[in-house]
């Protein structure tokens, strides 16, 4: 990786040097490293909570600020120590990267140790013990300086989280199919091994925390991991799909558990459900072809809501497609955030637990622009006549239920309601309101239907779904409504 943080580094230690040495928040330089470990943790806590982070130097003497210069073996030597008490001494862990760059013909060993985004970094696990810049030596924090930090430190995301141990470039692309989210978004291949590295890097899939030395994070893995398998913490958040025999669970015909990261397995998973699905025979220009009976926009967007929107914090469990004679059930670990609700998810403000995984999706083309999922997938079912879909919040988990087709005089009154308020919600965003012959229309009735659907429309006003658009309206022909929130 390009070290672009050294010139800022050398302007610093020239700052600091000439023309009279002084301490600077920025960098601390020094001969040799310390014995002194705790003293180290506490330089190094000091810097990862420093804004844009700082500097330590080794090669030049403390008291002239003489430069000495380090050999190669020393260097190494200080920066295994250093490495080490950042991952382990340090409460969270922080990055740090370095180099060995001549100033002034001398080699000296530049470590940059990154401003963390999660703070404050403590030496201890007591944020007690947190250490800052001021004056140009390091003091433990106050706590109003704490409260500072805590104030602007960022929330890290599950998608951020490591997902193993450090991971040298040679093994992050043997785990990582990098390549197969190129062609998704259609770009090429970049040439170097560095180029790539540095897009995986901003792409959120990797970290860099020392030189050729890497954490694979979540969602590096969850996106394009070659086999789920690899990582012990997403070993169950692999996709399980199940096809049954029947529409009880009695008899399970298949079962398929897919290992490759959701990004790149997104497609050979698809055509896997719909192979398994039941399907229709219809002819198009005189010629026959097989079709699913269910929409596959429907399917695509719904999975991928799954997946999405998933609680990755639920231990044990991850997302499952259940295929019966007459439905197929989609569910996901973790019930709907605090400020959603049931009735209220089809063309609702956008929001996801997972919004780094969430963006990726719409980017690399899997589902459609933000909070559209729920609606594409009802005007789909609308027109192939199907049912409403079932939208349900489990005791630690939600399922949405997707029905085989069902004429209207099959359908249950509950049912009818449900596709009422579904259908008046469609209407609401493109029409401005539902009619009687609107909802005639997604129920597949004719004219002479009419009273029928009127007595739907009547039991989900007393259910309180819908109501006039106009309550003065006295008409009761070209009647308009809307959902009871509108």
């Amino acid at each position: 990786m390009s070290k672009i943080w050294i010139n800022k580094a050398m302007e610093c230690l020239k700052r600091s040097l000439e023309p009279i040495p002084h301490e600077m928040n920025e960098i601390d330089w020094k001969e040799k490293l310390s014995p002194d470990n705790k003293k180290l943790c506490q330089h190094l806590s000091a810097f990862a909570n420093y804004p844009d982070g700082g500097f330590m130097v080794f090669g030049i003497e403390d008291n002239t600020a003489k430069l000495k210069g380090i050999t190669k073996e020393k260097a190494e030597e200080i920066v295994l120590k250093i490495s080490n008490l950042s991952r382990d001494s340090l409460n969270p862990a922080i990055s740090i990267d370095h180099t060995i760059e001549k100033y002034k013909d001398i080699p000296l060993l530049f470590i940059h140790i990154k401003e963390n985004p999660v703070k404050p970094v403590s030496v201890s696990k007591s944020i007690e013990d947190t250490y800052i810049r001021s004056g140009g030596s390091t003091r433990k924090a106050s706590r109003q300086e704490l409260g500072f930090m805590m104030l602007n430190s960022k929330t890290i995301h599950y998608e951020e989280l490591y997902a193993g141990t450090l991971k040298t470039s040679s093994e992050i692309f043997d785990l990582l199919n990098f390549r197969s989210v190129l062609k998704l978004l259609d770009k090429p291949t970049p040439q170097t091994s560095d180029e790539i590295l540095r897009w995986m890097e901003d792409e959120k899939m990797i970290k860099e925390v020392e030189e050729n030395r890497y954490y694979i994070l979540n969602f590096g893995a969850l996106s394009c991991a070659y086999d789920l398998n690899q990582f012990d913490n997403l070993v169950r958040k692999s996709i399980r799909i199940i096809k049954y025999n029947g529409i009880t669970k009695k008899e399970t015909e298949k079962e398929q558990i897919e290992t490759k990261g959701y990004a790149i397995g997104y497609e050979n998973l698809i055509n896997y459900i719909k192979a398994l699905l039941p399907s229709n025979e219809i002819i198009r220009n005189s010629l026959r072809s097989e079709t699913t009976i269910y929409p596959e926009i429907a399917l695509r967007e719904l999975i991928a809501n799954a997946l999405i929107h998933q609680d990755f914090t639920v231990k044990g469990a991850g997302p499952m497609i259940e295929i019966f004679n007459d439905r197929i059930e989609i569910s996901n670990p973790g019930k709907l955030l605090p400020s959603k609700k049931v009735d209220r998810l089809i063309r609702t403000t956008p929001e996801s637990r997972n919004e780094i995984l969430a963006s990726a999706f719409r980017r690399y083309g899997i589902c459609e622009e933000r909070g559209s999922g729920f609606e594409k997938a009802v005007s789909a079912i609308e027109l192939y006549g199907l049912p409403p879909l079932k939208l349900e919040e489990l005791e630690n988990s939600f399922r949405v239920t997707m029905y085989s087709p069902k004429p209207f005089a099959k359908l249950t009154l509950h049912e009818r309601v449900e596709a009422c308020y579904q259908h008046c919600i469609i209407q609401y965003y493109s029409a401005g309101g539902m009619t009687n012959s609107s909802l005639r229309e997604r129920f597949k009735l004719s004219e002479r239907q009419r009273p029928q659907v009127s007595l739907v429309i009547k039991e989900a006003l007393a259910c309180h779904k819908i109501k006039p658009k106009d309550p003065n309206n006295t008409s009761m022909k070209f009647v308009e409504y809307i959902p009871f929130w509108g």
